[in-house]
């Protein structure tokens, strides 16, 4: 999810698609907060490990 947030980011960056690079952000944040809180060895939508 990171990975395809950066992605979209660069993507929406080089294009000029601001939508893409908001989406991009968003993603990041999220895969960063997923895997922190898996890190952190909460469960994760009912998953022990986040991947």
């Amino acid at each position: 999810m990171i990975i395809l947030g950066i992605i979209l980011a660069i993507v929406g960056v080089v294009i000029s698609v601001p939508i893409l690079l908001y989406l991009g952000i968003a993603l990041i944040v999220i895969g960063v907060a997923l895997a922190l809180m898996g890190m952190a060895g909460h469960a994760v939508a009912g998953r022990n490990h986040y991947y």
